[in-house]
């Protein structure tokens, strides 16, 4: 499971409002077997007003979402099923973004 792979919602009750889930965990702990996932809210959905560094719009499938990195979580593998785009060229704004989250910086 590759690092920024992103996975749909197979949640029924979330899946409306995310989505897709963004996988940030390193490939070096490939043998866990959980990954550490961001959330990607429908643009419209999301009732937070994004700030640009800590919640960025990224896009995939030609879909605009927000990164709601306050609600990064742990979840099973075998729940993320096989990824559907990859946003590897997007890690300067996630980071970024982590960053923000942990350092407040």
């Amino acid at each position: 499971m590759p690092q920024f792979a992103v996975y749909r919602n197979k949640n029924p009750k979330s899946k409306g409002e995310i989505p897709y889930l963004l996988d940030i965990q390193s490939d070096l702990l490939g043998e866990l077997t959980t990954r550490v996932v961001i959330p990607l809210y429908q643009k419209k959905s999301t009732r937070i007003k994004p700030m640009t560094r800590l919640t960025p719009e990224l896009e995939i499938e030609g879909r605009k979402l927000i990164l709601m990195t306050p609600q990064l979580a742990g979840v099973s593998m075998k729940d993320l099923g096989e990824p559907v785009g990859n946003l590897k060229q997007n890690r300067p704004e996630i980071l970024a973004a982590l960053d923000m989250l942990i350092t407040g910086f």
